[in-house]
């Protein structure tokens, strides 16, 4: 090969070499790249980002359900998580369609999205940005007109007893 092609390879190369360095990164020592145990979980949480106007925005997405963020449509097929004495990890099998006004409807991702590392798998849109923070087992609350319920504070601390009496002296 001569310069001229191996400089228009290194930039790929380059890229190689970061994408082989963060897999090594995530995979812990003693992992062995081995299947870690999963749950099932009925809701993905994901969160979406409105890269023009910075809006940030929560979806909750039962598994077999669809969420709309701006020009997105938002397919959740399932949600996994790891399970508790394993190191925390959350990863949702999405399909996203933008579907802009007057364009026809493009499919622009399907597959896992995991919430430790979301860029090795990442939605590569020009105005919208999804990724999963977690798998839950249920919806959060909301109200009549979908608004999240406020968590109810705890109560006060009850009253400390008096103090105990002096013990008496013998004198």
């Amino acid at each position: 090969m001569n310069k001229r092609a191996l400089r228009r390879l290194r930039p790929a190369l380059a890229m190689t070499i970061a994408f082989l360095l963060a897999a090594l990164a995530i995979a812990t020592p003693g992992d062995g790249l081995a299947v870690r145990p999963t749950v099932e979980h009925p809701v993905a949480v994901l969160r979406g980002l409105d890269k023009i106007t910075a809006r940030v925005m929560r979806l909750e997405v039962e598994v077999g359900g669809t969420a709309t963020f701006g020009t997105l449509t938002i397919t959740v097929q399932a949600c996994r998580g790891t399970t508790p004495e394993e190191r925390p990890e959350n990863a949702a099998f999405l399909e996203i369609v933008d579907e802009p006004p007057g364009e026809p409807a493009e499919s622009v991702f399907s597959g896992w999205m995991f919430s430790s590392s979301p860029a090795i798998s990442a939605l590569d849109h020009a105005v919208y940005d999804v990724w999963v923070v977690e798998c839950a087992e249920a919806l959060s609350p909301v109200d009549e007109e979908g608004r999240p319920v406020e968590r109810q504070p705890l109560p006060e601390a009850p009253p400390l007893p008096p103090p105990l009496p002096e013990p008496r002296r013998p004198g």
